[in-house]
């Protein structure tokens, strides 16, 4: 096991209605407000008018800023940048999956920094102060609840990348299953797809022995297995939505991780895909984790060929390792096709055509590699890709 610090402070506040305490828990943090969303949903539901009536009746005075796709922003960034200075703003509360969260974060960095946002994004900045943020979670996905990260979009240049800080962790979330009764059934495969990511992500390391973290992954991996099918079949059934959302999140508050090395790079060539082509992240891994395993599952078959046994009850080969390997990586696929969720380039609607762009970008001319556990340069990711199609 790797040496390692772990810390998360964010509180999670875990049941039906506990929105509902959401103006109390922000008094903590002062008066004024930017409450964040994305398209509307929030009212539709009711959970905007359940919201604001908590702020109202805590005393706490709040400011809006709507509009957060998924793929959040940056020019949506900078807008509530400048919103919280003019209205001298305490706290950020988001509402919504973990693209508005992701937003919130970036804007919290942003408003107590003299550059541009986006220099954080690409690494020409690290934060040394930011608002607190707050989150109410509608969309079990990301774990941006409960984690260091935010994830923001360019569209100048077509650019989506990644910043972390402990500033960014939110002070505290409300995570209520029944917020997710409503979700499209194509946006909870694309949340089931993402999470399972985050999890394998740190599955597949060169860190050794790791066998506390790798059952902990392995057990919360069969638990959304589990339980996934449960919210497609019945989007009320709050006790498989609970299960789905814990998994969620503790996929992704670094508790996982600790102790072992990470890759992350089905994750960076994803964010090629969905800023130049705006897919839905989880649909985007979906296409992209099947195939990075196949590129690179001879770097330790053995892994693989646990993760085939524990995860997807595959029968060892005791004569080929690789057999067994392979079955667990076809296993994950079927599943995520079970979901209705695409695991083919051609399936998202993607050609051929920008995939060396993609991985150029991916690797910045390939001066940098990709991954911890293999490290991956342009042509590398280009062969993962064109596997994918």
């Amino acid at each position: 096991m790797d040496d390692f610090i772990f810390r998360n402070p964010t509180k999670i506040l875990f049941g039906k209605g506990k929105e509902k305490l959401v103006g109390k828990e922000i008094l903590a943090y002062g008066h004024r407000v930017l409450l964040h969303y994305g398209g509307g949903s929030i009212k539709r539901t009711g959970l905007y008018d359940t919201v604001t009536a908590s702020l109202k009746e805590a005393g706490v005075e709040f400011f809006e800023l709507g509009g957060v796709k998924p793929n959040p922003r940056i020019n949506l960034v900078r807008e509530g940048v400048e919103l919280c200075r003019e209205k001298r703003i305490d706290l950020i509360l988001a509402v919504g999956g973990g693209s508005v969260i992701d937003s919130a974060k970036a804007i919290s960095v942003g408003v107590p920094y003299n550059g541009d946002v986006w220099d954080f994004y690409t690494g020409k900045a690290s934060a040394e102060t930011a608002l607190p943020v707050a989150a109410i979670l509608t969309l079990p996905a990301a774990g941006s609840e409960s984690s260091d990260g935010s994830v923001i979009t360019n569209e100048d240049g077509m650019l989506k990348r990644p910043y972390g800080s402990d500033l960014l962790y939110p002070v505290f979330s409300i995570l209520n299953p029944e917020l997710a009764f409503t979700l499209p059934k194509f946006q909870i495969a694309c949340g089931v797809a993402d999470m399972t990511a985050h999890l394998l992500e740190r599955y597949f390391t060169n860190s050794k022995p790791v066998g506390l973290s790798d059952k902990l992954l392995e057990g919360t991996m069969k638990n959304i297995l589990d339980y996934a099918q449960g919210v497609l079949n019945n989007q009320e059934d709050y006790d498989s939505w609970a299960e789905i959302m814990w998994s969620g999140t503790l996929a992704h508050n670094n508790l996982f991780g600790s102790g072992r090395e990470d890759d992350w790079a089905s994750h960076d060539i994803e964010h090629e895909l969905s800023g130049i082509y705006d897919i839905a992240h989880g649909a985007g891994l979906a296409v992209i984790f099947p195939a990075w395993m196949k590129y690179n599952y001879k770097q330790d078959v053995d892994r693989f060929a646990q993760w085939a046994v524990r995860v997807w009850n595959i029968e060892e080969d005791f004569w080929s390792r690789e057999k067994t390997a392979l079955a667990g990586i076809q296993k994950f696929e079927e599943f995520l096709r079970s979901l209705g969720l695409a695991t083919t380039l051609e399936g998202v609607g993607i050609d051929e055509s920008r995939l060396e762009e993609m991985a150029d970008k991916c690797t910045e001319g390939d001066t940098i590699t990709k991954g911890g556990f293999v490290k991956l340069n342009k042509n590398d990711i280009l062969n993962i890709l064109r596997l994918a199609l």
